[in-house]
């Protein structure tokens, strides 16, 4: 990705909108924080995967990597759009402003998508329903995938697919089309809830660009065992008779866990991709591009080798390195998507010269956290004077602590050495850091809204190795004051970045 022009902006994920309905969505909320954005000069906007959240509710665990998420799609426009009524969204309930409470909230906008989705089939025939066979049509090659699999897992009471009956577990065109049929219903509700996500998503994503705002997305590189994914294409991953996977993802033990990081993902046939010429994989970036403007891609270093674990394993230790598809893969996006692609390279972690090479063959901008610049007193690539101009940095990233929640509880010589690199009292670290990551050579600088807000720990949206209470913060429509777009604002001017 050739960026030439310096620019800045901010992480924020759309479930972190304000909202009266429990959770982020595609309504007023999102407008009034791209206007902020233009207020505040910045030009990217980045978000965490955008696809349908299962257990845990992890943006990074989707039941398909092409499908959006429901819970963002916002109940005022189906007002507007004369799909539910100011009678339907009457009795809401007081919902906590500043956390999502997942279950309560999926049950409560279920039941609005379900009165909605009524209200779609009672109308008859009209440009809403021409819109949808359109869009239907357009999005068939993962959409009736997508839509069958929600609806054999709801008809399953929700568990995984290998549990399913077998012969829609594994099914064969014949019972893939009696299943259809039998759950057709339901497979078309799973459609329309797409349709109406994307409608909602692509005039968001129209404004933000009529404003100069980009917007930077996020693939994880491995997706979810139970879902849409694995289940239509069981040909690409490594996965045993009965659909359980033969070895897992995850990373070795290394400085921060002494047993390594056990993800569960299945992990890919390489060879099978290849054999297909990447199909599935180009589709699935292309796919993205359609959603965003520039893909980061989460593990970039398992394109180069991967940490290989049996499945069954309790830790990754007794894992190995397994070659991925290096740049083999990478022409063939050239091929298909352009030579210039606009991907970021998620380059933390153990990296290797094979990985910088695969990085900076197709210049793809790595990442560079501050916070972890001074994790150690010792000299490392993550102080600012160590960048080079083709990277992004960041205050910190979702897997973060806020810096000033990091910050207090850094040891004390730390603190010491960041205020004497800033030339700081420490009195407003956390302005400080977003002073810093602005006037940084990084071409793009990207700073989390809790941030810019001075939140400490409380806002943290995700702590890796911990199972609950993730991805959960909100902030209020007033947080958003003018004096905070006026000082973002300044430093980009300051720092050539308007």
């Amino acid at each position: 990705m050739n960026e030439n022009n310096r620019k800045s902006g901010v992480l924020l994920h759309p479930t972190s909108f304000p909202s009266p309905y429990g959770i982020g969505d595609l309504g007023d909320g999102a407008y009034n924080f791209i206007d902020f954005l233009e207020k505040a000069g910045q030009k990217v906007w980045q978000v965490l995967p955008l696809g349908p959240t299962g257990y845990g509710d992890s943006p990074y665990q989707a039941f398909s990597s092409f499908a959006g998420q429901p819970l963002l799609i916002s109940p005022d426009r189906l007002r507007d759009w004369g799909l539910l009524t100011h009678e339907d969204l009457a009795d809401v309930p007081g919902w906590d402003p500043s956390r999502i409470d997942f279950g309560p909230v999926i049950q409560y906008k279920t039941s609005l998508f379900r009165k909605a989705y009524k209200r779609f089939l009672d109308s008859g025939e009209g440009e809403l329903h021409h819109q949808f066979k359109e869009f239907s049509k357009k999005e068939k090659s993962w959409l009736s995938d997508y839509a069958t699999f929600m609806a054999v897992k709801d008809a399953h009471d929700g568990v995984s697919w290998p549990e399913w009956d077998p012969e829609i577990a594994f099914p064969t065109e014949e019972s893939l089309k009696h299943w259809r049929k039998k759950l057709s219903a339901e497979v078309k509700y799973y459609k329309f809830i797409q349709f109406l996500f994307f409608r909602q998503w692509n005039v968001l994503r129209a404004y933000a660009n009529s404003k100069g705002i980009r917007i930077i997305g996020d693939i994880p590189i491995f997706v979810a065992y139970d879902s849409a994914d694995v289940w239509a294409n069981k040909d690409l991953f490594f996965l045993d008779a009965k659909g359980y996977p033969t070895s897992v993802a995850g990373v070795p033990p290394d400085y921060f866990s002494e047993t390594g990081q056990l993800w569960g993902n299945p992990l890919y046939d390489w060879d099978k991709h290849k054999a297909t010429g990447y199909s599935w994989w180009i589709s699935r970036v292309a796919g993205s591009l359609q959603m965003v403007d520039i893909l980061r891609i989460d593990h970039f270093r398992g394109f180069e080798a991967y940490w290989s674990v049996p499945y069954g394993s309790e830790t990754a230790i007794h894992g190995e390195w397994k070659k991925g598809p290096y740049k083999d893969l990478f022409y063939a996006f050239q091929d298909a998507l352009g030579k210039d692609l606009p991907i970021i390279a998620e380059d933390l972690g153990v990296i290797t010269p094979e990985v910088e090479e695969l990085r900076d063959h197709f210049h793809l901008p790595g990442m560079k956290i501050l916070q972890f610049g001074f994790e150690t007193l010792e000299e490392n690539p993550f102080l600012p004077h160590q960048f080079t101009p083709n990277s992004v940095c960041y205050t910190g990233t979702h897997d973060n602590d806020t810096t000033l929640g990091w910050y207090l509880k850094a040891p004390e010589e730390n603190r010491d050495k960041i205020r004497r690199y800033m030339n700081t009292d420490g009195m407003d670290i956390v302005w400080d850091f977003i002073r810093t990551s602005m006037g940084s050579v990084s071409t793009i600088s990207v700073v989390p809204l809790q941030d810019i807000l001075g939140l400490d720990s409380w806002a943290r949206m995700n702590t890796p190795g911990v199972a609950a209470g993730n991805w959960q913060w909100r902030y209020r429509a007033e947080d958003l004051r003018p004096e905070l777009a006026g000082r973002l604002l300044y430093l980009c001017t300051l720092y050539g970045r308007i």
